[in-house]
């Protein structure tokens, strides 16, 4: 059995030196682009090194900024945390601190009634956010509509936090704010869809029950009818 395998194995390992020995040769006939070739792959080497430590600086500066920001406003002093976190945005765009630090300015404006302002700060941020983000950043851009008191726009954007809600609870959390944001706009028909859609996926949550709840209520003055 041995005997076999060292003979099939023959074929593979003259072929891999008979392409080392073309690709030796071909070097050796090609000087010129060779030593393009080799400035080219090591000038990418650089590059990346370079991107991935100047990634690293940046992450761990921007990492910094985001906890002295969070001290500011565990502090209360909100005019300074809004300062700070503004300016890491700016700053270190790209970065997961600054993708962190939206979302806390936009809270810090909630926080403070500034709702055009958290509206102008998510609606720039939420399409193109980190999934880790994306749905949380569409949720406070529904609170903040709620607050402004336009319900269709909250409901839009409630629907597209759960839509890209990573848990199943998120998910039906947001869908519910949605049935509610559709209510306040006086639009039954969008409400309904919204909750038959959190009682179709069978969880047993709150959401799943109050969503029952609604479905009874909305229907049945038709069904009486």
């Amino acid at each position: 059995m041995a005997t076999s395998v060292t003979a099939a194995g023959r074929p593979g390992a003259a072929a891999d030196a008979n392409f080392a020995r073309r690709l030796v040769q071909w070097a050796k006939g090609h000087r010129q682009a060779t030593a393009y070739l080799g400035i080219i792959v090591g000038v990418g080497a650089v590059l990346f090194v370079w991107n991935l430590w100047t990634t690293r600086t940046a992450e761990r500066a921007a990492g910094a900024r985001l906890e002295q920001a969070r001290l500011a406003v565990d502090s209360k002093n909100f005019r300074l945390a809004a300062s700070e976190l503004s300016q890491l945005v700016a700053n270190y765009s790209g970065t997961h601190a600054a993708q962190q630090a939206t979302i806390l300015l936009a809270q810090v404006h909630l926080g403070q009634g500034q709702n055009q302002l958290a509206i102008d700060v998510l609606k720039r941020f939420a399409p193109d956010a980190d999934r880790a983000y994306r749905a949380q950043a569409y949720g406070l851009l529904g609170a903040a509509y709620e607050n402004v008191a336009h319900p269709k726009e909250a409901a839009e954007a409630y629907g597209r936090a759960a839509e890209t809600a990573r848990f199943p609870f998120l998910r039906a959390q947001f869908l519910s704010d949605a049935g509610r944001a559709w209510l306040a706009g006086g639009d039954t028909t969008h409400a309904l869809a919204v909750y038959r859609a959190i009682v179709a996926t069978g969880d047993s949550t709150g959401a799943a029950m109050e969503a029952k709840v609604r479905i009874g209520e909305l229907t049945r003055g038709a069904e009486s009818r």
